[in-house]
């Protein structure tokens, strides 16, 4: 992941859900209710296609009049635009937070503000008892527009206009000839019912004046409705994991935002706290795990780097609405993931099949013709962004590097080509990529198996790289592949006792190792598209009950923790990014797997 944000937070996410009735056995299937609250310091509240959110900032600046409530927005990278007070006879007062899938509550002593998003580019607002107070926190241009309505322009991004469906609006923006010093907008109350309703609609140029539908209860319900679809998409989960599962549901519904830009289609963002875009691997995982019940939004998630593909071949880092970055780009995990998608998906029809044909040829080929430096037939890494492990310690000793999970995605990736030129009729095609897939597996454990441990080799003077990486375990995707010996040497290295396997997952780096640092990124903590890849490889390996266990203790940790970007290996807590939706993904499809195992065991 490119240069991610250092930013520890804790991440134990608090989530309120139907309890399970005794009756209730433990691996029945669990009811979606979307009845579930979470903490928007680490969950944002958001909804479907937007780029509007709230969340509760983290600075101790704003402790003493606020909990620091700020609408945030996603284009072009997450910015505040308000920061929000509640306000009694003109002074701030303190408040509790409640946050649901379709209503954000904002509770003081003497009063209450509700706010819900009807539609991606609109927010409703209710108060009773106070006044809300909305405080621009950058550059903000405000101009009255009409009758009590105000044009805020948030520039160099998004315009707002505000306006009030009952009760008032009192704006202060004091201009100074060339702008507004500050701009302070109030929605207050009428002094007869002690109410006021309000909107906030966005836009990028202008304004299109539509009319109120229905009250604010209106607005919740079909808000409610449209959520509860959703919930009909999800995967089948036990009882035992339904709980995690609420909160990963809510997660990647509201990660999602419309088409803007570079993003061509509805796109599932990692994050919208601040890893605010797609990265070229990460989607891969929620694309996987919406394929089990909505194959159509699985597989636009899918298409989004490829939508950005450049003419050569390569797939961007990542993307946002308003920019794509090819300084780095990210391992080529697209065929595994389109084979896991047809198998548990569909997608074997020429429509879905001709388009994907194409682009992964020109992924595939783009490895072997444009990064592989001294011509030796094994493409490289340029830098850890390019693995998807920023800091690991295989690239520690220089770049480029050669390295055996590079092989290993690649030779799954002209397999899978293989067997989707052959379901479209192109039989030479099938039989030059399977040549091409038997050749290199052939070739990387000739050079990068050492008896018992894969390594890597720097490309520049293949010097062999020997780390306590757990990148180096990843070739046991290839699964029965791999030649016996090896399947069985790297098992042995995974599961000695003291080394990766806690009780929570493996670590990405030894926990021997001198480089091994409890939040060191891929330096330590446990990571779901690693668990995932790994997993799935002992499944393919054979080793059914390893990888069994390795998804219950995985669910077990997410869902006492969190939806985090990652975990401390030894204590499971959340780290960094607290609503990650690779993690939430991830534990869908293995709650599911569980449920589907459990199911078929006891049918």
């Amino acid at each position: 992941m490119c240069n991610r944000i250092k930013v520890l937070m804790a991440v134990c996410v608090a989530v309120v859900c139907p309890a399970i009735s005794s009756a209730q056995q433990p691996y029945s299937t669990y009811p979606y209710t979307g009845q579930i609250s979470f903490d928007i310091a680490k969950v944002p509240f958001s909804r479907f296609g937007s780029y509007m959110v709230f969340s509760q900032t983290r600075n101790e600046a704003h402790a003493q009049v606020s909990p620091g409530v700020y609408l945030r927005n996603m284009h072009g990278g997450a910015h505040d635009v308000f920061r929000l007070e509640l306000l009694v006879a003109g002074s701030p007062v303190l408040f509790k937070i409640d946050a649901s899938p379709t209503v954000l509550h904002l509770q003081a002593e003497t009063g209450s503000v509700d706010i819900c998003m009807p539609k991606d580019d609109q927010v409703r607002l209710r108060g009773e008892g106070v006044s809300l107070r909305l405080i621009t926190e950058s550059n903000t241009l405000a101009v009255p527009y009409g009758n009590d309505r105000w044009e805020i322009n948030n520039y160099p991004h998004e315009k707002y206009m505000i306006w009030p469906i009952a009760g008032g609006l009192e704006v202060n923006a004091p201009w100074n000839g060339t702008g507004n010093d500050h701009v302070l907008a109030t929605f207050v109350p009428s002094e007869n019912s002690r109410r006021f309703e309000g909107e906030i609609d966005t836009y990028e140029s202008v304004w299109t004046h539509r009319p109120v539908l229905g009250n604010f209860d209106s607005s919740v319900s079909a808000v409610k409705r449209e959520y509860q679809k959703w919930l009909q998409r999800m995967p089948e989960v036990s009882s035992e994991y339904g709980a995690g599962a609420e909160l990963a549901a809510y997660v990647n519904w509201a990660s999602v935002v419309a088409p803007s830009g570079f993003l061509k289609r509805p796109a599932m963002l990692m994050s919208k706290n601040w890893m605010d875009r797609v990265w070229s691997w990460d989607h891969c995982f929620n694309a996987m795990a919406l394929a089990y019940k909505d194959p159509e939004l699985a597989w636009g998630q899918f298409e989004l780097p490829f939508d950005n593909q450049e003419v050569h071949g390569a797939l961007p880092d990542s993307i946002q609405d308003s920019s794509r970055q090819f300084n780095f780009t990210k391992p080529p995990i697209h065929g595994w993931a389109l084979s896991w998608m047809i198998e548990n998906g569909g997608y074997r029809d020429p429509k879905h099949l001709g388009m994907i044909y194409e682009q992964l040829s020109r992924w595939t080929n783009w490895f072997f013709k444009y990064r592989d430096s001294n011509g030796d037939g094994f493409p490289e890494y340029n830098h850890g962004n390019d693995s998807g492990w920023d800091n690991s310690t295989a690239l520690l000793s220089g770049v480029p590097v050669e390295a055996p999970d590079l092989d290993s995605f690649l030779i799954l990736q002209m397999e899978a080509l293989s067997s989707v030129a052959q379901t479209l009729g192109k039989d030479q095609e099938a039989r030059v990529w399977k040549t091409r897939s038997e050749q290199l597996l052939t070739r990387m454990l000739d050079k990068f198996w050492k008896g018992d441990h894969f390594v890597a080799f720097r490309a520049e003077d293949n010097a062999a790289i020997e780390s306590d990486s757990l990148l180096l375990y990843l070739p046991i995707i290839l699964g029965k592949q791999l030649p016996a010996q090896v399947r069985e040497k790297l098992v042995a290295g995974l599961m000695r006792q003291g080394r990766f396997r806690t009780s929570h997952g493996f670590s990405s780096e030894a926990l021997a190792s001198k480089y091994y640092t409890p939040d060191g990124y891929w330096r330590g903590p446990i990571w779901a598209p690693t668990t995932m890849i790994l997993a799935e490889g002992l499944d393919s390996a054979g080793e059914h009950q390893l990888a069994t266990n390795l998804r219950e203790d995985f669910c077990k940790m997410v869902q006492q923790n969190g939806m985090s970007e990652n975990f401390n290996a030894i204590t499971g807590e959340g780290l960094r990014d607290p609503a990650y939706t690779w993690t939430s993904s991830v534990y869908l499809i293995f709650a599911h797997q569980l449920w589907e195992e459990r199911h078929a065991r006891n049918n």
